[in-house]
Order: structure tokens, then C-alpha cells, then sequence
């Protein structure tokens, strides 16, 4: 008989070669892969050519699975065919459900194994040449989800509103508008903003302009999901704001940083 197994492999921010060595291992040895939408389809290339692949993801506006239909799907088949990786876009910790997926494994006493994914709350800025701290500009950053799960703005983006930090909001375009106005409100309507679409993928398409600018940017742009906000003064390092760069930098010179 087939040892169960549950391994939670972060999947990274969108390119297939940005997933980790272990992850490519992992999807090597699995029996059953349940993968989900933001993962490239290429990985599955990886897994062994008997191995079980079912879709498990969520897309918005579509009817998909819910939490625990996939989480009786992973015990379903680790108990009938053994090792099942649990394939997710960027960190399974980061918004990836993973808690109740490992909660609902112990229960039926699966080994359960975490691989860390690179999050794109850090790659898809990073590809951008953003960096979310800088020295001078952003001490720490913070990440949050746009929505709960009533579909609620999360009460998160009201704090981080009212930090210097760098603030990344995920999975909040419809959320968009309230956002920049409860920034606004804080007195961040200058801030440089960000949005990317398809982060790391050839897909991607960015805007860059002011939490003030943003949305009309947005909308005659045609952003949609898969997204990321970036808001915060080091959003002003982007080549797109070339002017300020040189500014900001003679300030941090004279301030001796």
C-alpha cells in the first residue's frame, strides 16, 4: 500500500522557472497533483506520466470548487493513491488556504510537507525593479488580501493606509475604488501607486501613477484579475517616474543615509 501523503508545494508568482528545485521534486514524486489557476501549466510536465492531474483552482466569476470539496478531494486521494501534491501560484502561506488543507490531512493522520513558493507580493514589485524597503524611502511593508471572506474591504487597508510603510494588496480590483479613496482620505492621494496584471508571466501589464490617477489608469487600460496594488514611495523608483528618482536621491544624499 501507498503512503498518504500531502505536500503543499508553493508554485511561485507566475513563470514556470520560478518555482523552487524541491517544488520540481515534489511534483516529480507525486501520484496526484490538484493544481490550481495561477500556476503555469508547464509545471505539470514535471509529474510522472501515471500521475492524476485535476484542476482544483479558483478563477473569479467562475463556478469552481469550494475549500472543502478540495480539501475532501486531498484525502480522498492520498488515501487511495498515495503522495498528493497540492500545487498553488506563489507561497501556499500567503492567502493560499493552506491551514485548513493541512488541518483537514492531520485529521486522517496524512504526513502533510510544506515547500515554500517565492511569493509575488515581493517577485512581481521585484520584477518591476520596485523594491518594497529601501533604504531611506520604506522601512517595512505591509501585505494584505483586498476582500474577506463576507467580500468585505479588509479592515487591514485602513491601518496600512495610515503607515509610511510599503503597502501590497492582493486579490482587490473590485475593490479598487474604495481603496484609493480610504488612502486619499489619509492624505496619500500623491503616493505613487501600482498595479500589475499577470505578474512574471508574458502576459503582464502594469500601470504606474498616483493613488489619485490610478483607477481612470486602470479602467483605460483594461486591468483586470490576476492583480496586484502597490502603494508607497518606492513605487516612485520605477522608471516611470524618472524625475522623482533623481530628486529623492538628493535628498537621501544630503540627509546622510
Amino acid at each position: 500500500m501507498k503512503h498518504p501523503k500531502l505536500t503543499l508545494v508553493g508554485g511561485g508568482p507566475g513563470a514556470a522557472d520560478l518555482i523552487t528545485l524541491r517544488g520540481i521534486r515534489a511534483i516529480q514524486e507525486a501520484d496526484v497533483i490538484l493544481y490550481d489557476a495561477l500556476i503555469d501549466d508547464s509545471l505539470l510536465g514535471y509529474a510522472k506520466p501515471e500521475a492524476i492531474k485535476r484542476f482544483a483552482g479558483k478563477k473569479f466569476g467562475c463556478t469552481s470548487l469550494s475549500q472543502e470539496e478540495i480539501n475532501e478531494l486531498i484525502v480522498h486521494y492520498a488515501l487511495e493513491n498515495g503522495h498528493v501534491v497540492r500545487l498553488k501560484g506563489g507561497d501556499p502561506f500567503v492567502f493560499g488556504r493552506a491551514t485548513e488543507e493541512i488541518d483537514m490531512a492531520r485529521a486522517y493522520g496524512i504526513e502533510v510537507e510544506v515547500v515554500p513558493g517565492v511569493s509575488s507580493c515581493v517577485a512581481v514589485p521585484a520584477s518591476q525593479m520596485i523594491p518594497v524597503t529601501s533604504r531611506g524611502i520604506s522601512e517595512s511593508f505591509w501585505v494584505t488580501t483586498g476582500t474577506t471572506r463576507t467580500g468585505e474591504l479588509s479592515g487591514d487597508v485602513a491601518l496600512a493606509a495610515q503607515s509610511t510603510a510599503t503597502v501590497v494588496i492582493l486579490m482587490a480590483m473590485s475593490k479598487l475604488k474604495e481603496i484609493t479613496e480610504l488612502f486619499a482620505s489619509h492624505g496619500k492621494g500623491d503616493t505613487p501607486m501600482m498595479i500589475v496584471q499577470d505578474g512574471c508571466t508574458p502576459r503582464e501589464k502594469y500601470v504606474v501613477g498616483t493613488v489619485n490617477s490610478i483607477l481612470q489608469q486602470a479602467e483605460t487600460s483594461g486591468l483586470g484579475n490576476p492583480a496586484i496594488m502597490v502603494i508607497g514611495e518606492v513605487v516612485g523608483l520605477h522608471v516611470e517616474f524618472a524625475g522623482r528618482i533623481a530628486n529623492r536621491y538628493a535628498v537621501i544624499r544630503k540627509e546622510g543615509y
